[in-house]
């Protein structure tokens, strides 16, 4: 049975759903599996994809430990080794991930949410990289996404400790970006995908990849990346397009060219 349900929610937009509603959509080998192929199908088409999980109380509970307990070690480093790979492949595509926490997200679950380029929580959200309390740490990335977020202090208060957060407190600590109203979760980052896919494309990635790119360089070699983003997009025919469409007083149409 499919482990992801993939559904096309208007022009440039998909929402995916972790379907594991009874496993609390953790990550096993086959959902991990599934979601390699999506990603890798969405670098080359989709531009924004919002990922949750099924039902309203897990958006992924991290991984499957009843599965976890049956690896050896070599497959334990194996299923590791495709996670890290995955995560590192949504953040370097073109196209925008948008993580709508419907519930509880804890280690590879936050992981998970880490990785997209914007979070939305539903009020009742809970968030934590909590592996040391199982006697281990963050192994997709976790560790420095983390840090980079939200700063290494408060990483390490939530990473050392295992402690979980509630949507407001991880509002507060910038661990998400909003929290939406009771109910309106799925609702308000489709309208949020909405507003990136009618954007020019090309301008949208290369923005996205400025600002990851840019994190660790000091300023001056930062400025130099983002001037040689903005020569990407200089040549474009979206950028005379919103010229001629602002010029018009009417909505732009991007074609990615």
């Amino acid at each position: 049975m499919p482990e992801w349900k993939v559904e096309p929610r208007g022009p440039g937009v998909e929402l995916w759903t972790i379907d594991g509603e009874a496993r609390r959509n953790a990550i096993g080998r086959a959902m991990l599996a599934e979601l390699e192929a999506n990603v890798a199908r969405a670098a080359r088409s989709s531009r924004v994809v919002v990922l949750t999980g099924a039902g309203d109380k897990s958006f992924c509970a991290g991984a499957d430990l009843k599965e976890r307990a049956g690896m050896s070690e070599a497959e334990v480093r194996e299923f590791l080794d495709r996670l890290r790979r995955t995560l590192r492949a949504m953040e370097t595509a073109d196209a925008v991930f948008i993580a709508a926490v419907n519930g509880t997200a804890f280690g590879g679950g936050t992981e998970l949410a880490l990785t997209c380029d914007l979070r939305l929580a539903a009020p009742s959200a809970e968030m934590g990289l909590t592996e040391v309390k199982l006697g281990i740490i963050p192994g997709g990335g976790g560790t420095q996404r983390l840090a980079r977020l939200i700063g290494p202090g408060r990483a390490r208060d939530l990473i050392l400790t295992g402690r979980r957060v509630a949507a407001a407190e991880a509002l507060e600590l910038g661990l998400v970006n909003r929290v939406s109203a009771q109910g309106k979760l799925i609702d308000e980052a489709l309208e949020m995908a909405a507003q990136i896919a009618s954007n020019a494309p090309i301008a949208v990635a290369a923005a996205k990849h400025a600002i990851a790119e840019g994190l660790s360089l000091p300023m001056d070699d930062a400025l130099k990346l983002e001037l040689s983003h903005y020569e990407k997009v200089l040549g474009t025919e979206d950028r005379l397009e919103g010229l001629r469409a602002f010029a018009e007083k009417r909505p732009p149409v991007f074609r990615g060219k």
